[in-house]
């Protein structure tokens, strides 16, 4: 609802319900709702409870009068500014009015009322009144844009942080490397150095190349290259180029997916990419010798992949940032973690281009998570003819790798 769908509320006091109607009748417009009071002491009640734009009192009344009850609204901090005009049928007395404006009165109306004067004036707090709720609302939302702006720079300028050691890093390597060349050219070691310095390279071509499919997506300038594919050879491409990271932690990998094809329009670059993605935050998360499990399958026009993983598990005040960009999730003592935080960022977007999504289905400390990718199925007209694309077999559970 915004300041300007609000009800602004005027409260009406007099002993006479007749009267009261009447104000009402008169005062009557789209966004304005009346609390009627019949003594100064329901007013109060209403006053505890409620904001008024306007509050309307008769002064003759039986019991507490209208001044009485203003002096006590003037008093009590909740109701001390709501401004008060004064309804009367007593005489124009000077002296009168002077009390009237002591206890806290912006107007003094006689009766018998002029239907004209009572809207002109009362219209007056019903402006104001949408103005400051206008106004608040403005305030608001600039706070909220402030917070929101201090929040992006205190990330922005932990990504800058981030990004300068990682990058750092294989500068370095690279750096030393050059200078043990010099040292061992033309030995044995020479093709470990150049080894070396090849993983640091494609390290950092891998950052850089994630940091520009993220600002190509945000500026809409990422194009997909759509061709009718088996999800099962995407995987397959994936999971050979993450194999050596795989082997060299120990993990263990369980591979389920289906003998016939999962059939997929998409950009079979970017489906590995995804798959790349989960898997290797897959290792990077799991202790040596872990356990890391990968399931493709299809189910109501729908394809699922499924990586699980046997590692530190997602703490559960994370588990909605966990796919913003260079969100990392917080290691035990705070310890240095690789990478940006902009894998699981970089894998919703690509899921969401391809009109899929992706979802934590679960994630606990110490006991792993397990990421859910969803992909539309190609529509039965795009169907490959070619049904020994993936190759056929038996079995349905592929052996551990």
């Amino acid at each position: 609802m915004t300041a300007t769908d609000e009800q602004i509320k005027f409260l009406l006091v007099d002993d006479l319900e007749g009267n009261l109607l009447a104000l009402e009748a008169v005062l009557r417009r789209d966004g304005l709702t009346f609390h009627k009071a019949t003594s100064g002491e329901a007013a109060l009640e209403f006053m505890l409870v409620n904001d008024y734009a306007l509050a309307l009192l008769d002064v003759q009344m039986p019991g507490m009068s209208g001044f009485e009850l203003a002096e006590i609204m003037r008093a009590n901090e909740r109701s001390r500014h709501i401004p008060i005009i004064f309804v009367t049928a007593g005489t124009n007395d000077p002296e009168r009015q002077f009390k009237g404006y002591e206890a806290g009165a912006v107007d003094f109306i006689q009766k018998p009322i002029k239907p004209a004067i009572l809207k002109s004036k009362t219209g007056v707090f019903f402006d104001l009144y949408r103005q400051r709720l206008e106004i608040a609302a403005q305030r608001d939302e600039l706070d909220a844009m402030s917070r929101s702006l201090q929040a992006a720079d205190a990330q922005k300028n932990r990504f800058l942080a981030v990004l300068a050691h990682e990058l750092r890093n294989p500068i370095m390597a690279l750096i030393s490397g050059l200078r043990l060349l010099e040292r061992h050219d033309g030995t044995d070691m020479a093709s470990q150095i150049r080894g070396a310095m090849n993983r640091s390279l494609g390290y950092m071509i891998r950052l850089v190349d994630d940091l520009l499919d993220i600002a190509r997506i945000e500026q809409g300038k990422i194009l997909l290259q759509k061709e009718e594919i088996s999800l099962q050879n995407a995987v397959t491409v994936a999971l050979e180029m993450m194999k050596p990271g795989i082997d060299s932690a120990g993990h263990r990998l369980t591979l389920t997916m289906p003998n016939e094809p999962i059939r997929l329009v998409a950009d079979p670059a970017r489906i590995s990419q995804i798959v790349v993605n989960l898997v290797g935050n897959a290792t990077k998360y799991t202790p040596a010798e872990g356990e890391i499990s990968l399931e493709a399958f299809e189910r109501e026009n729908t394809a699922y992949i499924r990586v699980g993983d046997s590692g530190i598990g997602i703490p559960e005040d994370q588990h909605d940032s966990v796919f913003n960009i260079f969100q990392q999730v917080t290691l035990k003592d705070n310890a240095k973690q690789d990478g940006l935080g902009i894998g699981l960022a970089l894998v919703r977007h690509l899921c969401e281009l391809h009109g899929g999504a992706i979802d934590l289905v679960h994630s606990n400390p110490d006991q792993g998570s397990l990421f859910e990718v969803r992909l539309p199925i190609a529509q039965p007209a795009k169907l490959f003819s070619n049904s020994s694309e993936f190759g056929t077999g038996n079995a349905d559970r592929a052996p551990a790798i």
